[in-house]
């Protein structure tokens, strides 16, 4: 999947505002002025991240994110509001599954490094569960569930996706070191001086798929 951000505002001089202060950055930006239009952008292209204005004139940002969250919920979200209020935020977070929030007027410093912030946990968040696949040929899925309860119950989106519970960065990180002594163990012959993060991603990016 190619780096792809998606920007939701029913205002379009907030939308090429925000457009031009990521110009030069290292991603493609599509926008769109409603959830509905985005939604049905995202049903024929994939995006990392998408990016959405909490107050616009029919679906609000919190409830267009709640439901790309369900279809999409590899795609990272950030929210971006001028009326931030307890109760939008503790909706946001519990429906949608936000990533980070941004309030208006934003930084544009801030709003990129958000940006690359999210698109890095994508790619973090794939990376991981690719290598999971390469620990389940590794290890008995009883011993996966106590170590990371609830990973066994699998369930797909839309697209035939799996939709994997989400981990913190430790369990990731301990998910990944798994799977590294997985790949050594397999090939225990392979050269020591070489990274096993990368030669368990190398696997990957030569067909390995769970």
């Amino acid at each position: 999947m190619s780096d792809t951000i998606l920007l939701v505002d029913d205002e379009p001089s907030v939308l090429s505002a925000i457009t031009r202060a990521l110009r030069g950055e290292p991603y493609e930006v599509v926008s769109e002025l409603s959830g509905e239009l985005a939604l049905e952008r995202m049903a024929a292209q994939p995006f990392k991240v998408v990016l959405s204005d909490e107050r616009m004139a029919r679906m609000q940002g919190s409830e267009f994110l709640a439901i790309a969250r369900s279809r999409y919920p590899g795609t990272v979200r950030i929210l971006l509001t001028g009326h931030a209020t307890l109760d939008a935020a503790i909706r946001a977070v519990n429906d949608g599954g936000i990533y980070k929030f941004l309030t208006k007027p934003w930084q544009d410093n801030d709003l990129k490094q958000a940006i690359r912030d999210a698109l890095l946990k994508h790619d973090t968040e794939q990376e991981a569960w690719r290598l999971f696949g390469l620990l389940q040929q590794q290890h008995d899925m009883d011993d996966l569930e106590k170590l990371h309860p609830g990973i066994s119950r699998l369930e797909r989106d839309q697209e035939g996706n799996l939709m994997l519970p989400e981990l913190s960065d430790d369990a990731l990180n301990d998910l990944r070191r798994q799977c590294e002594k997985a790949f050594l163990d397999l090939d225990p012959a392979s050269d020591s001086a070489s990274d096993p993060a990368d030669m368990v991603r190398g696997m990957f990016l030569h067909g390995i798929r769970n």
